[in-house]
């Protein structure tokens, strides 16, 4: 089967006409210390702002009037993509980490995944608990739901965790999920 594989498309952002790219009679005017001068033809709202060495901008093209401003556009879209910037670097990712279980897993291991899924949720991660059954362990899945149970009942007994089941307890193909988060007040 062929598989056919699309580029990604490019996001797209939000472009303002510049001077002479309004083309619309008649336009809101606001000028460049933010008074609002009103209702003036397009074109001596362009003398104005080339008169002022500035650019007439379309800052709200919805209107049934456009709201033109007379500013410095290389200024105005430097601060857009330096705000833009900024909020992609405050932006937090939660990653979702994965923990495997067994149902015959030995008392260490158990422990040590233990602190390794405390320490994700401390972090401000997700946590996926997986547990997979082979051959005669899908004979007994309640043996499985006890391990898990178990496991999520000794993270919930840790102190400054408040764990939260965004998805609970599922059997999926031959095993158990279930995707836990830490709640911060």
């Amino acid at each position: 089967m062929r598989r056919t594989w699309h580029k990604a498309k490019p996001k797209i952002e939000k472009r303002f006409r510049v001077n002479d790219q309004i083309r619309v009679p008649e336009v809101f005017l606001i000028g460049e210390n933010g008074e609002q001068i009103g209702a003036t033809s397009t074109f001596k709202a362009l003398a104005m702002a080339r008169e002022a060495e500035l650019d007439l901008v379309e800052v709200n093209p919805k209107e049934n009037m456009p709201v033109v401003k007379i500013m410095d556009y290389g200024q105005f879209k430097y601060e857009r993509e330096k705000k833009a910037h900024k909020q992609k670097v405050a932006q937090k990712k939660v990653d979702t980490k994965g923990i495997r279980l067994s149902v015959r897993i030995s008392e260490h291991d158990f422990n040590f995944r233990l602190e390794q899924a405390a320490k994700f949720l401390e972090r401000g991660d997700k946590l996926k608990i997986e547990l997979f059954l082979k051959g005669r362990e899908r004979q007994h899945p309640e043996k499985a739901f006890e391990t898990i149970k178990d496991f999520v009942g000794r993270l919930e007994a840790k102190e400054g965790l408040k764990i939260v089941r965004e998805q609970d307890l599922t059997r999926q193909g031959g095993g158990f999920i279930m995707i836990l988060a830490n709640k911060k007040d």
